[in-house]
């Protein structure tokens, strides 16, 4: 069973729901994404998603008859305007994430946003300055910190079982997986980027989070195109509508070299699309002192009397519950505190403006 915090109300940014009270859920965007949030949410027995908005009357109209969802509109803002309404999730294309995200913030209503946090990291402090100001609930569904293998690697860590982690390799590597060529996402004016922000972000994100350090001295970082742009490696994933007209000028492979305050570093490489030889790898390696760490599988590398050994890791206890939407609700009733916390997002926001500005200048950035 997910263990839960002793976080009192008292301690926590935002004031905490009465621990019987059913939170009301609004959803906006019903794309694969926005599907999911409903999916999981609908997990915990105290959270009831009342209302979805979706600009696609076809994809809007098929997930409200699908999840019994009482009310549809096109334009999320008159959602804001109702009382009922305690969380707002939103599932939208990327540079629509921040805009959306203050105006449910100035309504009042606390937020799950989906990854990235924004396009840039000044609107991503916008995000975070508003959520503050009016004591509410801000969080970005980094789900990969969720998984079973990252919860334990962490508790490892803590247990310093590797002694002092220096080093870490992490990545999200697809040899054909881009989010179907022609949509939303394989254009810059509304990805902001390409697999640097789609799935690099959650490798990036789970590796920090397990270092334990998230705020960058420095970052060196180069982005590709050479898949996309051909019509090669498109996959499935997604819902939104397809534009074959539609230029692709996001990156389909991205690498980067991220230097910690703490003088430690992060090797980061992401691809929708490469010749490699597993078809989708996504894992993260630490190096320690003591201890060597790396995932899937999860296995320990250390020298012991016997000689050199790989041991296979079982999975410990959950430090939360493995659904990220059940975890939002229980931070709200006081049950659980945020395992993913508006300052760490912010920070990995930076890091990716700073991988896409070297990339573009040719020169290591720092990272203010």
């Amino acid at each position: 069973m997910p263990k839960k915090s002793a976080a009192k109300a008292s301690a926590s940014p935002f004031a905490t729901l009465p621990p019987d009270r059913q939170i009301k859920v609004a959803v906006i965007g019903a794309g694969a994404i926005g599907l999911d949030h409903i999916q999981s949410f609908q997990q915990h027995p105290q959270a009831r998603v009342v209302a979805l908005a979706e600009v696609s009357p076809e994809r809007g109209r098929e997930a409200a008859d699908r999840f019994g969802i009482p009310e549809l509109v096109q334009n999320y803002l008159p959602l804001l305007k109702r009382p009922d309404i305690d969380v707002v999730s939103i599932a939208l294309p990327n540079y629509l994430h921040a805009q959306a995200a203050l105006d449910a913030l100035r309504a009042g209503k606390h937020v799950m946003l989906d990854k990235p946090m924004a396009t840039r990291a000044a609107d991503a402090a916008k995000l975070v300055a508003e959520a503050k100001k009016r004591g509410l609930l801000l969080m970005v569904g980094q789900n990969n910190r969720f998984g079973w293998e990252v919860q334990t690697a962490k508790q490892l860590i803590a247990d310093r079982v590797l002694g002092d982690v220096y080093h870490a390799k992490t990545a999200w590597t697809r040899r054909s997986g881009i989010p179907r060529i022609g949509s939303w996402f394989t254009q810059k004016k509304f990805a902001g980027g390409g697999c640097c922000y789609d799935i690099g972000v959650h490798a990036l994100d789970r590796c920090l989070y397990l270092m334990g350090e998230f705020d960058a001295a420095a970052v060196s970082g180069q982005t590709y195109a050479q898949f996309g742009p051909r019509g090669q490696g498109s996959g499935s994933w997604g819902k939104s509508e397809i534009d074959p007209n539609a230029k692709f000028d996001v990156d389909d492979l991205a690498v980067a070299l991220i230097k910690l305050k703490s003088g430690r570093t992060v090797l980061l490489e992401a691809s929708w699309a490469a010749h490699q030889p597993m078809g989708d790898y996504n894992g993260t390696q630490l190096f320690g002192t003591e201890a060597g760490l790396k995932f899937p599988p999860l296995e320990l590398y250390r020298k012991t009397d016997y000689g050199y050994a790989t041991e296979t890791v079982s999975p410990r206890p959950n430090l939360v519950h493995p659904n990220r939407m059940v975890h939002f609700v229980d931070v709200l009733l006081g049950k659980a505190e945020p395992y993913v916390k508006p300052a760490e997002s912010l920070a990995v926001q930076k890091i990716l403006d700073a991988i896409y500005e070297s990339a573009k200048t040719g020169r290591e950035v720092r990272v203010k």
